[in-house]
């Protein structure tokens, strides 16, 4: 299988973290949290956490703070489609094709519900055939791209179809919730929306970079499931975000690249550009610990996280599109994704 084309979108609004917290002050939340609350997200937003802006559905910060489960399920319903359809555009015109030609769709979320499902909604936005094979994944969070990429494999692997259309979108501030937990106030800091498109293909671009998806390997933890998830409070998605998870980032991840670079008779050294989701700040040093890596090894993971905060699933498509428009070096690359669950994917590519 190879990524024929990558395809991004964000929403038009960019806020940086000096101008969240401006507005949670002049919130009504404000007065509703503890003096340790605002202590926290004065911390985080102050200090170098790795993230200076993030791109949010709202035309203005006051209405992050409208939080309520009417609200946040229109917001999810207004931009979650157009977000993924125009991702899915711009992947179908970097891949060189046609909306008729793509013969599955698989769409990843976390952030909110719809039934019928966003599939539907791509399959009508960008106009695909109407017996295309549609698959809504949801609930898999940050991990959900490396699944979804696993399952366009399958497809075009078992002559299901040449081609699919591979999304992950995320409307995080569509899931927001706030209360005296370090947790959820540190979640609503770091996240942003957005989504990311790929289309896979069993046969290469003509006269393209060839980036092709060799191997893969997953682990799942349910025993630590309750570190990282949503949970449903007030008929919201409240994050479940605790002090562990970087730790289990860099533990599971690692154990998946041993798991591949193994098959592959490969070390980490071989590797010549990493494609990690970020998670935030200290996630990324405890990768860097964890797999002896330096700084300079993750820049295109935080560089998008420095711009962007943690797009959640779709962060992995940014981080992809960044090191190709940078033409980092030929060779093997590892792409990995971990989250809810506790859950950890990696995949090996070649590049040349």
């Amino acid at each position: 299988m190879y990524f024929r084309g990558i395809g991004t979108a964000l929403p038009s609004t960019r806020y940086t973290k000096a101008q969240c917290l401006e507005a949670f002050r002049n919130s009504d939340w404000y007065d509703r949290l503890d003096a340790r609350s605002h202590l926290l997200a004065s911390t985080v937003l102050q200090r170098d956490n790795g993230i200076e802006s993030r791109r949010l559905a709202v035309k203005g910060l006051d209405e992050v703070f409208r939080i309520d489960p009417n609200t946040l399920a229109q917001r999810f319903r207004a931009h979650a489609p157009a977000l993924a359809i125009q991702a899915g555009q711009r992947a179908l015109v970097r891949a060189g094709l046609q909306a008729d030609q793509i013969g599955a769709v698989v769409v990843s979320t976390c952030t909110g519900y719809l039934c019928p499902g966003l599939s539907g909604y791509v399959v009508e936005g960008l106009g695909l055939r109407c017996d295309v094979k549609a698959f809504d994944l949801v609930g898999q969070g940050c991990a959900a791209a490396l699944p979804n990429l696993q399952l366009s494999r399958a497809l075009i692997g078992s002559h299901a179809c040449e081609h699919v259309l591979s999304i992950c979108v995320e409307v995080s501030s569509a899931a927001m919730y706030l209360d005296n937990d370090a947790g959820v106030l540190i979640s609503a800091c770091l996240f942003g929306d957005g989504a990311g498109a790929a289309v896979l293909s069993g046969q290469v671009k003509p006269d393209a970079r060839r980036v092709q998806w060799t191997d893969s390997a997953s682990l799942i933890e349910p025993r630590q499931r309750d570190a990282l998830m949503f949970e449903q409070r007030d008929g919201m998605l409240r994050n479940v975000l605790s002090r562990s998870v970087p730790t289990l980032a860099a533990h599971y991840a690692h154990r998946v690249l041993d798991t591949v670079l193994g098959r592959a008779g490969l070390d980490p050294h071989d590797i010549r550009a990493w494609i990690v989701h970020a998670g935030g700040r200290d996630v990324l040093r405890s990768l860097e610990r964890r797999f002896e890596l330096q700084a300079a090894d993750l820049r295109y993971s935080a560089a998008m996280l420095r711009e962007y905060g943690n797009l959640s699933s779709a962060f992995v498509y940014f981080v992809l599109e960044a090191a190709l428009m940078d033409d980092a070096p030929d060779g093997w690359w590892w792409l990995s994704s971990f989250g809810a669950g506790f859950s950890c994917h990696g995949a090996l590519l070649k590049v040349h």
